[in-house]
């Protein structure tokens, strides 16, 4: 039973991830992967906000919906190719600022679940 919540979790997520990371990204005329960075800094405050929430929930939201909304791998090919075609600069932000707002959304989501 607990595959089929992270499989039904999955489903929305991926679709969710693409058709975020296109919309976003064709709001910005910039070499920055915004798309990428928003899912992986909303997957992470959904996560915190996640937090002491059922075990059913985490496996739904948390690990199906937000294992296929954020993305590491592509988090890393971006920055990658944006240090390999000489936007040092931006890959530097990117990594920086995908770590920091990861992180404070995490905090922020577990902040406010204790409200």
């Amino acid at each position: 039973m607990n595959w089929l919540l992270v499989i039904g979790g999955a489903m929305v997520g991926a679709p969710l991830r693409y058709l975020t990371d296109r919309a976003v990204q064709s709001r910005h005329d910039s070499v920055f992967p915004w798309g990428t960075f928003t899912v992986n800094v909303s997957g992470c405050l959904i996560l915190g906000l996640l937090t002491g929430a059922a075990t059913h929930l985490q496996l739904l939201l948390g690990t199906g919906l937000c294992g296929a909304l954020t993305t590491y791998s592509t988090f890393s090919y971006e920055t990658l190719r944006l240090a390999e075609t000489g936007a040092r600069l931006h890959a530097a932000v990117n990594v920086t600022a995908s770590v920091a707002a990861g992180l404070a959304a995490a905090f922020a989501g577990a902040a406010l679940v204790r409200v």
